[in-house]
């Protein structure tokens, strides 16, 4: 395991701090990439997905530790990280909240692709109409006779 990423030995606080911290990381991944959606720009949205993908797993590891820690597990009966926890439900509410905003985002551009493509088709159809020799319409160029 890497140092960073190994939380053995540290208290319940320390853990929650270490929580925190990464999901405020993550809600600001999650506010650049909306700034990304909606600039249209593929390289940078690939770029920051993974670094998204790869602070979810951190924060998934942690969160399997976090579990883990009977320390914690006595803390959390006690009722003594009551206020830490409250925050960061808050800030995970807040994370999926606006992920799915930027999920709506990539919906409604994969909506908009979509009806552009149609519409492109559409109009290559109706320019592609052309007349046989008895004045039937015909479309494309199977209409010339050529065969592959």
């Amino acid at each position: 395991m890497l140092p960073e990423s190994n939380s053995q030995g540290l208290t319940s606080t320390e853990l929650l701090t270490k929580q925190h911290q990464q999901l405020t990381l993550l809600a600001q991944i999650i506010a650049n990439e909306k700034q990304i959606l909606q600039q249209h720009d593929p390289q940078a949205l690939l770029l920051i997905s993974q670094e998204k993908n790869t602070l979810l797993l951190a924060i998934q590891q942690l969160d399997k530790e976090i579990g883990l820690n009977q320390v914690f597990a006595q803390d959390k009966a006690a009722g003594k990280l009551t206020q830490e926890l409250a925050e960061i439900t808050s800030l995970l509410e807040h994370c999926q909240k606006q992920n799915l905003v930027n999920g709506q985002i990539i919906q409604q551009s994969q909506l908009a692709v979509e009806r552009m493509k149609t519409s492109l088709l559409e109009s290559h159809n109706k320019n592609a109409i052309t007349y046989d020799n008895k004045g039937k319409k015909s479309a494309g160029l199977s209409s010339l006779g050529f065969k592959a």
